[in-house]
C-alpha cells in the first residue's frame, strides 16, 4: 500500500516531535533526578525522534522543498509543545502564546503560498 507522500511525511514528523518534546521537556517534572541521568534518558528518547525525523524528511523532500519541510516541522513542534506543556506540565495557554503561535502559523502560510513563481 502506497500512502501519499504528505501523509507519510507529516505523520512521521508528528511522531518524531512527540519523542522530541518528551526528550527535551519531559524531565522538567523530575527536578530531583540527577542531571547526567536526565541527559542519558533524553538522548535515548531522542534517538527515536531521529529514527522518525530522517525518513520523514527524506520521503518529503521533492514533494516539499526544504523550507516547507522545516516549516511543517516547526508548526508540528510548537503544536506538540503547547499540548505537552498544558497536559504534562500543567501550564495554561495564555493569550500571548496563542497570538505568537498565530503569527508563526501566518509565517507558515507565507512559506507555502504560491506567489506565481515557477522556480523551486
Amino acid at each position: 500500500m502506497n500512502l501519499p507522500v504528505p501523509f507519510v511525511t507529516i505523520g512521521l514528523l508528528i511522531l518524531s516531535n512527540l519523542f522530541m518534546t518528551v526528550a527535551w521537556y519531559g524531565h522538567l517534572k523530575f527536578k530531583a533526578a540527577p542531571l547526567l541521568l536526565v541527559i542519558l534518558v533524553s538522548w535515548g528518547i531522542a534517538f527515536f525522534e531521529y529514527v522518525l525525523q530522517v525518513p520523514a524528511n527524506r520521503s518529503g523532500y521533492g514533494h516539499f522543498n526544504a523550507a516547507q519541510l522545516k516549516t511543517i516541522q516547526e508548526v508540528i513542534s510548537l503544536s506538540a509543545f503547547v499540548l505537552f506543556s498544558w497536559a504534562w506540565l500543567g501550564e495554561k495557554l495564555t493569550w500571548n502564546v496563542a497570538a505568537g503561535f498565530a503569527c508563526i502559523c501566518f509565517g507558515a502560510f507565507l512559506i507555502f503560498h504560491d506567489s506565481g513563481s515557477t522556480a523551486h
